[in-house]
């Protein structure tokens, strides 16, 4: 792994450090992590990413600090990251707020809609305009703890800025206070004020 410390540098300081980690692996197999202090520079990262079709991982270390892990596959040429860097955006979110309230999508069969979730919250985490927040109540809580196959596409859309949010008094009734891994505890008052604030509010 080739660690990239962005820390401190503004846009667009942190994609060039990248880009040109990226060129200097003259098509190896490596894994590019960079190590930056804002959401911005995770969305730019994330795009970068995205344009050269190169798997990322993003998460939130603590305040002020994340991590953006590019996957650089073998044989990717090295002048794929010599394009123009990226724009520098001030801000990927819309004024939407996800709110899931199952760890299932739809009716009918629960391993089916299972896999629909995570389809959805993979696909969710991919779109150019990401969700000002997603807010989880009752079932939902148990997709932001334990073993979930979603919190790594959670982690990285709150790496970029969104907020992850799980009810307090959903946790505690299915004893999962102990267990989240994502995103903070909220309660009902939050919740519905984050809803009534909304540009929109998208249900899966």
């Amino acid at each position: 792994m080739i660690t990239v410390n962005a820390m401190g540098d503004a846009c667009p300081i942190p994609v060039v450090k990248t880009k040109k980690a990226i060129d200097a692996l003259g098509g190896k197999a490596e894994e590019i992590e960079t190590l930056v202090d804002n959401e911005t520079a995770v969305q730019n990262l994330t795009k970068l990413a995205g344009s050269n079709n190169f798997p990322v991982q993003s998460e939130k270390l603590g305040e002020g600090q994340y991590r953006v892990l590019i996957h650089v596959p073998e044989g990717a040429a090295a002048g794929s990251a010599d394009e123009e860097a990226p724009a520098c955006i001030p801000d990927a979110r819309g004024g939407s707020v996800v709110v899931i309230s199952s760890s299932t999508m739809g009716n009918g069969s629960d391993e089916l809609g299972a896999s629909l979730m995570k389809a959805f919250i993979y696909a969710l985490s991919q779109q150019d305009a990401l969700p000002k927040a997603i807010l989880f109540y009752n079932g939902g809580v148990k997709l932001t703890t334990g073993d979930s196959a979603s919190i790594e596409d959670l982690k990285s859309m709150e790496a970029q800025g969104v907020e992850i949010l799980s009810c307090g008094t959903c946790l505690n009734f299915f004893g999962l206070t102990d267990d989240l891994k994502v995103g903070g505890v909220t309660n009902m008052y939050d919740i519905v004020e984050k809803q009534n604030k909304a540009v929109r509010i998208i249900r899966p």
